[in-house]
Formats: structure tokens, C-alpha cells, sequence
């Protein structure tokens, strides 16, 4: 199933393929708290060699301080960890499933299942921007949450 992330401030359209690859492989999360799935993760990014094993940390330092400042939770069992930066290319994501929960500090207080990372390289503000504004949106619609869901199973 195909599925379009309509940008909510243009015009333009992402499609959910190429967000999040055509052969999505979803990491099964087994931590519990917010820290430890990031940590999972990027783990994740490292071993399929879509970040560098020296630039980590600092990647870590960066998601750590943008959900310090507010989390990522959004409600809807749904966490967005996302940072800009320098050790990126071009727009980098993974997407984790919990299938016991995890606390992420959501906005709605419930649990997160869905969880997904992303990084945006550094000086793509707007791109950043738009994609976070997007998946937000969307993700509040329960038709598409459900079509999300049948695509991560």
C-alpha cells in the first residue's frame, strides 16, 4: 500500500516509501524507557551503516537535548525522536515497535509503541521542519495511524 505524507507547510508530497525506505525493516524494541530505545536505534542506524560509529555519541548528544527541551511523545502511542545534523547526508530514518510500551513523557501520558527516529542534515531547516509538522498531523488521523500500523506489521 502506498501512502502519501502530504507536507503541511507546501505543496509538495513525500511518499512514505521513500521516508522510510521501500524494504522498511522495523526494530523490535525491547527497552522501556525513552533513553534506552534511542539508544536501540541508533544502534540500529550504526549496524546497517547509516551513521558512523564515531559520530554516535554526538548524534545521541543531539536527539538527547532536543527531547530534554520537550518530548517527542505525541500522544497516540506514537514517539518522534528527531534532531538535525552535521553527520547525515541526507535524511535518515528507523522506525522501532514496542510491543509491551515504552514511557516516553508523551503529551497524552500513555504509553508509546511506534516509534520513529529521524535526522534531518544540518542547515535543512525547512525540510526538518516540514517533515515533523507532517508526521504530526497525520499521525493524529486514527484512519491513517490504522494504515501505519498494517504497513509495520
Amino acid at each position: 500500500m502506498k501512502m502519501k505524507l502530504v507536507e503541511s507547510l507546501s505543496d509538495q508530497n513525500l511518499d512514505l516509501d521513500e521516508f522510510f525506505g521501500p524494504k522498511l525493516s522495523i526494530v523490535e524494541l525491547h527497552k522501556e524507557n525513552r533513553w534506552d530505545v534511542i539508544d536501540e536505534l541508533l544502534d540500529s542506524l550504526e549496524v546497517r551503516q547509516k551513521i558512523q560509529t564515531e559520530h554516535k555519541d554526538a548524534i545521541r548528544t543531539c536527539l538527547r537535548k532536543r527531547e530534554i527541551s520537550m518530548s517527542t511523545g505525541i500522544g497516540f502511542g506514537v514517539g518522534l525522536p528527531h534532531a538535525s545534523t552535521e553527520f547525515v547526508s541526507d535524511l535518515v530514518t528507523v522506525v522501532g515497535r514496542s510491543r509491551n510500551g515504552i514511557e516516553f513523557d508523551s503529551l497524552d501520558g500513555k504509553p508509546v509503541n511506534l516509534v520513529m527516529l529521524f535526522l534531518v542534515p544540518q542547515g535543512q531547516f525547512q525540510k526538518h521542519l516540514n517533515t515533523l509538522a507532517s508526521l504530526a498531523k497525520l499521525l493524529q488521523d486514527e484512519d491513517f495511524r490504522a494504515g501505519l500500523e498494517r504497513r509495520f506489521e
